[in-house]
């Protein structure tokens, strides 16, 4: 994947560093959906994002950057308005059958949550990751992956995913439901 592709088409000149090294990562020492189980970076032209709303209000505030599934499901940051820095903006799934949930604080979160080598599972309800222990297959690269993130982050593989996405929801959920509702009426 060519970075300077994935910054125009962001129409940005910077993106976080995070994501500039994940991107390198997966260009250079892994290959896409290698290293963790449905995941990858893509470049996104927002078109599954204007299935949910085409107001420019709306698409200008997310930043779709991965494939989150094997069945369409994808990531975006969320500008929140408050100011941050792209990488510390929230993270949020979009699901392929219905559901939009915010997952991590930030890309860093989403990082470690990939540690967990399994597809999240999107519904209207909820979003998780569940492994299989009798049926599960460790992806070809993951441990390229966990050397990585621990070499530059100092991240281990996480046990419990679901402490991150409930500790983001606490933070951001009632937020973003306010924000979504006005460009997608979920009932």
């Amino acid at each position: 994947m060519d970075i300077k592709e994935f910054k125009e088409n962001w129409g940005l000149t910077a993106i976080p560093t995070e994501l500039e090294k994940l991107i390198y990562f997966q260009t250079n020492i892994s290959s896409f959906e290698n290293y963790s189980q449905g995941f990858g970076v893509l470049i996104d032209d927002k078109s599954g994002l204007k299935s949910w709303s085409e107001d420019t209000l709306f698409l200008d505030k997310l930043f779709p950057f991965a494939q989150a599934n094997g069945s369409g499901s994808f990531y975006a940051i969320w500008n929140d308005g408050t100011n941050k820095q792209i990488s510390e903006m929230p993270i949020v799934v979009f699901g392929d059958e219905g559901g939009v949930h915010i997952v991590a604080e930030n890309i860093l979160q989403l990082l470690h949550l990939l540690t967990f080598d399994t597809e999240i599972s999107v519904d209207f309800e909820e979003t998780y990751f569940y492994k299989d222990e009798d049926d599960y297959e460790e992806s070809e690269d993951l441990n390229k992956f966990l050397k990585w993130l621990k070499e530059d982050y100092g991240l281990d593989q996480i046990q419990e995913p679901s402490d991150i996405i409930s500790s983001a929801q606490e933070k951001y959920k009632e937020e973003f439901d306010k924000w979504f509702g006005q460009y997608y009426d979920t009932e």
